[in-house]
């Protein structure tokens, strides 16, 4: 099953020019980062970096999602629900959607990714174009048990190639908050 409760209310997605009080530096540096997610944790981890499958799968996809797809409310998707880890501790958790339509016809088989990570084929493949960051704090009923806590820092952005859109949300968890931390005192 995947994390995501449908029935916990949204968040407010926002831009960084919309967010008020600004989180710290280093956490807007992460949120707002345009690079490969992928690149920078596995820099950060001295190459200790692996993708471990949650769930993946067809489900209905949630209100907001469908709103940031522009589809009809509860169109049903590819759900992609991952930890991304640095030396084995969870740093990530990602949740990547894209619709049923659009993945039939482009050419793009997240159902195959297994431990792969989606974000370094979205970032080596040069016709997809990535939108708007936003961030919000993301609802705790929405992470997996063991990463449950409010006010998690998240951040999504949707890739589009063509008829294909791909929706990547990346919630940020204390053990990258901590390693990150310590690199930046050691540098």
């Amino acid at each position: 099953m995947p994390h995501s409760n449908p029935l916990a209310p949204a968040p407010l997605w926002l831009p960084q020019s919309q967010l008020a009080p600004l989180p710290d530096a280093q956490t807007l540096d992460w949120l707002f980062d345009e690079g490969s997610l992928t690149r920078r944790l596995t820099r950060l981890s001295d190459d200790g970096f692996s993708v471990t499958p949650l769930f993946e799968g067809w489900q209905p996809l949630r209100a907001d999602e469908c709103a940031a797809l522009e589809l009809p409310e509860g169109s049903e998707g590819w759900v992609r629900e991952v930890y991304l880890r640095g030396h084995g501790e969870a740093w990530v958790f990602a949740r990547s959607v894209a619709a049923r339509s659009s993945l039939q016809d482009g050419g793009l088989n997240m159902d195959e990714l297994g431990s792969r990570s989606l974000g370094e084929l979205l970032f080596c493949d040069q016709a997809f174009q990535r939108g708007a960051i936003e961030v919000c704090h993301y609802p705790a009923e929405w992470l997996p048990s063991e990463s449950r806590a409010p006010e998690r820092w998240g951040r999504r952005s949707r890739f589009d190639r063509g008829n294909l859109s791909v929706l990547v949300a990346e919630i940020f968890l204390p053990a990258l908050w901590r390693t990150a931390r310590a690199n930046a005192e050691n540098c």
